[in-house]
Order: structure tokens, then C-alpha cells, then sequence
């Protein structure tokens, strides 16, 4: 008696779904790491607290870094022309808030002349970026 043997077929490995894979899992990280990021801030070491910092919507960040420069949205500014580039900006957003993304080691007394140049322009609300400390 003769026994048919089928024909043993080549295992295959098919790309196309593990294309789609990738890919997916690439926009995922892409769209992920650019939600975790500050896009218009410097970066400094900010303050930390026991608390999660509330999320705001950042159009205007003045940053403070420890050696005493000034930033608003990443554009250099000093005291004296700090007020004129924050009414530029605020023209369009009068009622926007102003993150203030101060360095922990800056200069509290720069920091205080800023949020008043600020608010002699007629800014009222005011946030002050922190970072939560981890420890639970």
C-alpha cells in the first residue's frame, strides 16, 4: 500500500502586518514623547513639590535661568525689554496666563522684578511651573 505524503510547504513570515506594527508603535512614541516635552520653554531645574503640578495651557512662558538671563517663548529678553515683548504677546490673549518657569537656584529678587515689569503691563494671573518631587 503507498501512503501520499503532502508536500511539507516553507513557513513564511509575512511583513506586511509587522510593517503596520511598526509603525504604529513609531507615531505612538513620536506623538508621546512630543506630549512630554515644553515647547516653549528653556529648559531649567525647576522647583520640586509633593504635589502633581496642574496641567495649563502654556501660550506665554517667561523663564528665569540660574545665571539671571531672561526668556519669553524661548526669545532673550532683559528688564527693560521684558514689558514691551510681553504686550506683544498678550495683545491678541489679554486674559492669558504667564507661566513663570524660574530656576531654583535663580535670583527670587529677579523673579519678583519680572512678575512686576509683568504686571505693570496689566498681566493678572500668574503660574509658577514646579516639578513633582516623586516621592510618595
Amino acid at each position: 500500500m503507498r501512503i501520499r505524503q503532502r508536500p511539507i510547504k516553507k513557513a513564511r513570515i509575512e511583513i506586511i502586518p509587522m510593517i503596520d506594527v511598526i509603525f504604529f508603535l513609531l507615531v505612538f512614541f513620536m506623538v508621546e514623547s512630543l506630549a512630554m516635552t515644553k515647547i516653549n520653554s528653556m529648559p531649567v531645574a525647576l522647583p520640586k513639590t509633593s504635589a502633581a503640578p496642574e496641567s495649563i495651557k502654556q501660550d506665554i512662558i517667561l523663564t528665569i535661568k540660574a545665571d539671571g538671563s531672561i526668556f519669553l517663548n524661548k526669545t532673550t529678553a532683559t528688564l527693560d525689554t521684558i514689558g514691551n515683548q510681553l504686550a506683544y504677546e498678550m495683545h491678541d490673549k489679554p486674559q492669558s496666563v504667564v507661566v513663570v518657569n524660574a530656576d531654583q537656584s535663580s535670583n527670587y529678587g529677579l523673579v519678583i522684578q519680572v512678575m512686576d515689569k509683568a504686571r505693570q503691563i496689566g498681566v493678572r494671573k500668574f503660574a509658577l511651573a514646579t516639578e513633582a518631587d516623586g516621592k510618595k
